[in-house]
């Protein structure tokens, strides 16, 4: 690895030359770009194109074929609040399905509290997978944070009897639960609680009481910065800015443009997830630190070339581009895609299809197999 320097300072002669001994061929048109990030534009922050191929698709045209395409492992659900949990159902804040027309329960709507002595994300995300099992009906989710004392929970609890709300509740402290509950059953209102149940099943197996201190789980701790740390080196190695983070990462995504690889580097990195990710194109040589890496860090992320085509489209346009530029045309992303497909053959990576995965799904994948240590 001694003797040659990042990719942006290579010869035009020196990428040809790496790109001819990878792929075995000289591509057409190449040229030495200082840095791959030139070659992938800015990200719509909307994450387009993040959603999984269905079973017994066929492989993609023009020789991109993608063996040993991942899926999750078998019986295994997507992630609670990804798009592929909450595919039906309205939930406020969130454009849902309406369902099949003349559905039972189509056009309802009801409320739920969402009550914690924390930020209440824990109990929102079981309310979100929970509505998602009722196609048509609306959900309206209000959430009510940091409820730490006896005279909040009456003002919430009178509000929420008006509205004939369900009350889902996280609360460690028992006397707020115990009050909860009871003022639930004055109201004759339905309350669930999220937490207590386990909390007490622990205790029981464990022999053990909890602590019962609020938002222990968000604290400055180990884990935090470990968490930090790596959305720091996320935004540091996006967009193969610098291939010498290569050898540093615990997960290294490789693609063509707009195959949501930064919204996945980041949200791995919100997992304390150590995140690199390069783009492949033409025009480009792949950073030589790639080949080196052991496989199994690797991801490639690949997308259906009329998927791409659309996503490629919209994007010019969030641009003010003209929808006919190069980069969208359905030409261009066949010969992009036929040239990841020998880089990635080269690699001997996974392989996983992103087309109609959402982003908390594939991140299931990769997670799931660094864990097995695979």
């Amino acid at each position: 690895m001694k003797g040659f320097m990042a990719r942006g300072m290579m010869s035009d002669k020196k990428d040809s030359a790496f790109l001819t001994e990878v792929i075995g061929e000289t591509p057409k048109g190449t040229e030495a770009i200082a840095g791959a990030g030139s070659a992938e534009p800015a990200r719509d922050p909307r994450g387009a194109g993040e959603e999984v191929r269905v079973p017994g698709e066929a492989p993609l045209p023009g020789g991109a074929g993608f063996p040993g395409e991942a899926r999750l492992p078998e019986g295994e659900a997507p992630a609670a609040g990804s798009a592929a949990a909450e595919g039906a159902g309205g939930i406020e804040g969130i454009e849902g399905a309406e369902g099949a027309e003349g559905a039972e329960g189509a056009g309802m709507m009801y409320i739920v509290y969402v009550v914690s002595d924390a930020l209440g994300e824990t109990a929102e995300l079981v309310c979100r997978a929970a509505a998602a099992q009722f196609a048509g009906a609306r959900t309206k989710i209000r959430k009510i944070p940091y409820v730490r004392n006896i005279l909040q929970l009456d003002d919430v609890l009178a509000e929420a009897a008006e509205e004939d709300a369900i009350v889902l509740y996280t609360l460690v402290m028992d006397d707020l639960r115990v009050y909860l509950q009871e003022k639930a059953a004055q109201h004759s209102l339905v309350a669930v609680d999220v937490l207590g149940p386990l909390v007490e099943a622990i205790s029981a197996r464990i022999n053990k009481n909890p602590k019962s201190v609020p938002d222990i789980t968000n604290r400055l701790d180990a884990q935090y910065f470990k968490k930090i740390e790596a959305i720091e080196f996320a935004v540091k190695y996006d967009d193969g800015k610098d291939p010498r983070g290569l050898l540093y990462a615990d997960v290294v995504l490789v693609g063509v443009s707009r195959t949501s690889k930064t919204p996945l580097s980041m949200y791995l990195a919100h997992k304390g997830i150590k995140v690199a990710n390069v783009p492949l194109v033409p025009e480009v040589a792949p950073p030589r630190e790639l080949f080196v890496l052991p496989a199994r860090k690797v991801f490639a992320l690949v997308l259906d070339p009329n998927k791409l085509n659309e996503i490629r489209g919209e994007r010019l346009k969030t641009l003010g581009l003209g929808v006919s530029a190069d980069y969208a045309s359905l030409d261009r992303i066949m010969e992009e895609l036929h040239y990841a497909d020998q880089i990635i053959k080269k690699i001997g990576c996974m392989v996983i299809n992103t087309t109609h995965r959402a982003i908390e799904e594939t991140a299931s994948i990769i997670l799931h197999k660094i864990y097995k240590g695979e």
